[in-house]
């Protein structure tokens, strides 16, 4: 969970699967000759006169409703018993970048929501059922803050609800008008089975305009949907691009070359994928003790010292 986008140490962190939240508006009742009573959606009682108007103090049904809740607050509303929070934790533990963006919260609950918060980043990888409950008790009391919804979403997907997971990165991506959590979207539609849907929303944004992690993001996961229709040279040449230099390692690399060994798999070219295993682990390796750019050794000392 950051400012910058570009540094997510303190968002809780996801993988990718292995393989519009508006409410609806309500509408006029069918009117006929006799009065009577008809019922809305949320279980409200009309009166109709016999020209068919509403009765004296009801509104117009043919006006168009007010949405009241236009951030999809409510979603996170069901009865939730809010996990322990150890003493220990404090908003301290959330990334300046992240509690800054709480700062619209009262104090006690800027405090409440940030502790939540920190409590889903520690726990996203050993334990997502439980960092989903902390992140759902932090949208309960911060539903209409950008970074808030996208811890909910985050872990959502790691317990595997990509429905809800989707729902509510729409709605970071309304609240924040980013698209920085563009290629978890793509993987959303990936894991409830829509493929193509899932390239029809990666295409829906001009690559470049995004930040090159989030733009190797987006080819790895629309490399997946690629898979995912059993194209795998198509789904070879969504890898294929700058970003996929075996001389240089970003935090990026070794996903992106792991990515591209297993779709060379795919394809039968063993000995080829083997070299791009080899080189997603020296990415790893070099980048392993500081998170920034790092020059590693040509290929050809790499190969001699194996």
């Amino acid at each position: 969970m950051t400012d910058s986008r570009d540094d997510r140490s303190s968002r809780p962190r996801r993988s990718g699967p292995s393989g519009s939240s508006d409410r609806p508006r309500r509408g006029g009742n069918d009117r006929g000759s006799q009065p009577r009573r008809s019922s809305d959606r949320d279980g409200e009682k009309r009166l109709w006169t016999r020209d068919g108007k509403p009765a004296r103090g009801d509104r117009d049904a043919r006006e168009p409703e007010v949405n009241r809740d236009p951030f999809g607050t409510r979603s996170v509303r069901p009865r939730h018993d809010d996990p322990d929070l150890p003493d220990s934790v404090t908003p301290e533990h959330l990334e300046r970048g992240a509690r800054n963006e709480l700062k619209t919260l009262t104090k006690e609950n800027q405090e409440f929501v940030a502790r939540h918060l920190a409590m889903a980043a520690q726990l996203i990888e050993e334990d997502p059922e439980l960092a989903h409950r902390h992140a759902t008790s932090a949208a309960r009391r911060g539903g209409r803050i950008g970074i808030v919804r996208e811890s909910l979403a985050i872990t959502a997907y790691a317990t595997g609800d990509f429905g809800l997971a989707l729902r509510e990165l729409r709605t970071y991506r309304r609240i924040t008008g980013r698209d920085d959590q563009l290629p978890l979207m793509v993987d959303s539609e990936r894991g409830l089975g829509r493929p193509d849907r899932a390239l029809e929303l990666g295409r829906s944004v001009t690559r470049s305009s995004l930040p090159v992690p989030v733009q190797v993001e987006l080819a790895i996961a629309m490399s997946g949907a690629r898979l995912d229709q059993g194209d795998a040279e198509a789904a070879l040449l969504e890898l294929e691009i700058p970003q996929l230099d075996p001389t240089t390692a970003y935090s990026y690399s070794p996903a992106l070359f792991a990515a591209y060994a297993t779709v060379l798999e795919d394809l039968g070219r063993e000995e080829e994928a083997a070299t791009w295993w080899r080189r997603a682990d020296v990415a790893a390796e070099a980048l392993d003790p500081a998170p920034d750019t790092i020059e590693i050794v040509e290929e050809e000392e790499v190969e001699s010292s194996e």
